[in-house]
């Protein structure tokens, strides 16, 4: 076998999926991934660090990358506008590499463990938002506030994509949620 497999990490991760879908996650060990995509144990310890981050890979470059796109947002917007607008950018750029998005859902949703990694990464993500926003001499108290809104409607913005399984834009359900929040915050 090569030494670097082509599309290791790709089987990798489907198997993974596969196998958590069938057994539980629980119920699944790194030998069983290696073994469903064709790989050793050792193979899958180059591409991941243990059985939950095969679910997680990439997720590390998202809070950097709404951080970037905060801070490269309209200078006058207001701070939920210049948030929603990064929000948008990168979540279009996302659901484009996104694959197995409903059935990764479903295999979080049936695990604490992974719930608890998924909160790790929201936080990030707010944390992320927040420093941008402070970067952009939006004061702490409103920036932690912009920041959590935000990422609430984030996560509810991709699970409604979810939802559709990819036949609406991106950007369609942030605005569906964005209104929502807003007529909630306004009483409507």
């Amino acid at each position: 076998m090569a030494r670097w497999d082509p599309g290791a990490e790709q089987r990798l991760k489907r198997a993974a999926l596969e196998l958590y879908l069938e057994r539980g996650y629980d119920n699944v060990t790194v030998t069983h991934i290696a073994e469903r995509a064709g790989l050793t144990r050792r193979s899958y310890f180059r591409y991941f660090p243990d059985k939950r981050e095969v679910l997680f890979a990439g997720s590390e470059g998202l809070p950097p990358a709404l951080a970037e796109a905060v801070l490269a947002a309209d200078p006058n917007a207001a701070p939920f506008a210049a948030v929603l607008d990064a929000l948008a950018r990168v979540g279009a750029e996302l659901v484009q590499r996104v694959d197995g998005a409903m059935e990764r859902r479903a295999v979080i949703d049936a695990s604490p463990e992974l719930q608890e990694r998924e909160r790790t990464k929201t936080a990030a993500i707010t944390e992320a938002i927040r420093n941008a926003l402070e970067q952009r001499q939006v004061n702490a108290g409103t920036a932690e506030l912009v920041a959590q809104l935000a990422t609430v409607a984030f996560q509810n913005a991709f699970r409604r994509w979810i939802e559709t399984e990819g036949h609406a834009s991106f950007g369609s359900c942030l605005h569906a949620v964005t209104d929502g929040l807003r007529a909630a915050l306004a009483g409507t």
